[in-house]
């Protein structure tokens, strides 16, 4: 792997490190490629939305020449992750890490559960954790064939506990219970990917938020923000930290662990 780790302070915590952030244009993926760039390492913003990737792309490299491109993804097909791969190669030589962060969903998700038709709950789960097992799958042989590399799937607090659905309460939101058995999913298929590549080099982490800011009602943020400590619903920018420990050397020891970050939300 390429990178010298953190010995130039915090700053260089990723050090020419080249991380894949798919889902990398949306509102947690723009946060971790700022971080990934700010803390020396290379940002390649993979996203179905290829303008929003384009321009956060041109943001990075305003400051930061070469740091940073932009890749049209769709990880639920086996040729665009495949196309991915070679891009990341013929453009920055290959790739250390992966941040499986991508959102997929069809229009009917986030139904409440009695009205989940079959097709719709299948559909999501092939979307969303069929995805996350195909770029896992070919990034983890990719890094094995390369003497080595870093994984990081985006689970949920969802994934380990069942949902409060008092905080739901007197709003139009809901808990789909295809977001539980896909996040869920992604907790042992990072502990499986982690079991099966462990003598290969290849770390392969989870990391777990609990619900993060965006444009919910006052009386939601309240209500779930009295399972919390001292923020409530987290910002972005509160994970990122986490993200960049388990991207950087600093946990090169660390795999088959699911980091969860809630403000203790799930205590």
């Amino acid at each position: 792997m390429t990178g010298r780790g953190d010995s130039r302070g915090e700053k260089g915590l990723l050090d020419g490190k080249r991380v894949v952030v798919t889902g990398g244009a949306g509102l947690l993926g723009r946060c971790f490629c700022r971080g990934i760039v700010a803390h020396g390492g290379v940002a390649i913003v993979a996203d179905k939305d290829f303008l929003s990737a384009s321009l956060l792309a041109e943001e990075l490299n305003s400051t930061e020449e070469k740091r940073a491109a932009a890749f049209a993804l769709d990880i639920s097909d086996a040729e665009s992750v495949s196309a991915l791969i070679s891009f990341v190669e013929e453009r920055f030589g290959g790739a250390d890490a992966l941040v499986n962060n991508a959102y997929p969903r069809n229009a009917n998700y986030g139904r409440p559960v009695e009205e989940v038709s079959y097709n719709d709950f299948c559909e999501n789960l092939s979307l969303h954790l069929g995805g996350y097992f195909l770029t896992m799958q070919r990034f983890a042989l990719f890094f094995k064939r390369h003497g080595g590399g870093c994984i990081v799937n985006m689970g949920s607090i969802y994934g380990t506990l069942p949902p409060r659905f008092s905080v739901y309460e007197g709003t139009s939101m809901t808990m789909p219970p295809e977001y539980a058995a896909i996040k869920a999913g992604v907790l042992q298929l990072t502990r499986y990917f982690a079991q099966s590549f462990k003598k290969d080099g290849v770390r392969v982490n989870a990391l777990s938020p609990g619900g993060i800011r965006d444009g919910q009602s006052e009386s939601f943020l309240e209500a779930y923000a009295s399972f919390c400590g001292i923020k409530g619903m987290l910002e972005p920018i509160d994970i990122v930290g986490a993200l960049l420990f388990l991207l950087s050397d600093s946990s090169r020891f660390v795999t088959g662990q699911n980091l969860v970050v809630d403000d203790g939300f799930s205590l």
